[in-house]
């Protein structure tokens, strides 16, 4: 883990130092998805920081959506999770998602596919990821163009709901999300994603930091999933 030494200690159980990443100008932060300890990490760190650049694992179509859920008065947000948490704790306009499906995303899997001479069954599953992720994309797209338009306001994906919540005090929810955690590495420990599903996540991986890496003008935080944090710090490193 590299130290952080640009940013100071942080008294608060759901702020780890293994959630965090120093790469240059980029921070970035690990988060579990929808968890009450990771919107509080994402707030603390966007304040603390100040970026110029807010980068986050969603993809470009998605972000409208999650700025749109940002604007809710109630601190954190009530829909987007961490997303529009760092989204409404950031004072700046350049707020860009990272993440696949785009054009450079699906060139790249296309080469690693080839590259690792992929067998017609991890094509055929990759293929029915891609049209599944790109669906909820496309959905994300029109439901911010709804939104936009009418009083009503639409939402893609539910919060996931935890034992923890963020009525619960600060170590009630660092426990819930570490063992949130522990369970994920254990699961992907012990049994190891299918071809097609880690092709995916390589892809995904050097996708990021390279959007990352493109983004380097001033200070930059990006908020990805814990899972996907050394891969990428580890990449950026090497860029």
């Amino acid at each position: 883990m590299t130290s952080i030494t640009e940013l100071p200690a942080f008294d608060d159980p759901r702020i780890p130092e293994r959630c965090l990443e120093r790469v240059g100008p980029v921070t970035l932060v690990g988060v579990v998805h929808d968890h009450p300890a990771s919107c509080h990490r994402v707030r603390t760190l966007v304040d603390t920081v100040a970026p110029a650049v807010l980068a986050l694992e969603l993809p470009p179509l998605s972000v409208p959506l999650y700025c749109q859920h940002a604007a809710d008065e109630r601190r954190p947000p009530t829909l987007g999770g961490e997303m529009s948490a760092a989204i409404q704790a950031a004072d700046t306009d350049r707020v860009v998602g990272i993440d696949g499906p785009s054009v450079g995303f699906c060139r790249s899997l296309a080469g690693e596919l080839y590259r690792r001479r992929a067998s017609t069954a991890t094509l055929r599953r990759t293929a029915g990821s891609l049209r599944s992720v790109t669906a909820t994309t496309l959905r994300s797209r029109l439901a911010s163009a709804v939104n936009s338009h009418t009083p009503v306001e639409l939402a893609v994906d539910l919060p996931t709901a935890y034992d923890a919540d963020r009525s619960d005090d600060p170590e009630t929810q660092a426990a819930d999300e570490r063992d949130r955690m522990r369970t994920a590495e254990s699961m992907l420990g012990a049994f190891g994603p299918p071809p097609a599903a880690a092709i995916r996540r390589t892809v995904r991986e050097r996708h990021m930091a390279d959007r990352l890496a493109a983004l380097r003008a001033g200070a930059v935080v990006a908020v990805v999933g814990q899972a996907h944090l050394a891969a990428v710090a580890s990449h950026l490193r090497n860029d």
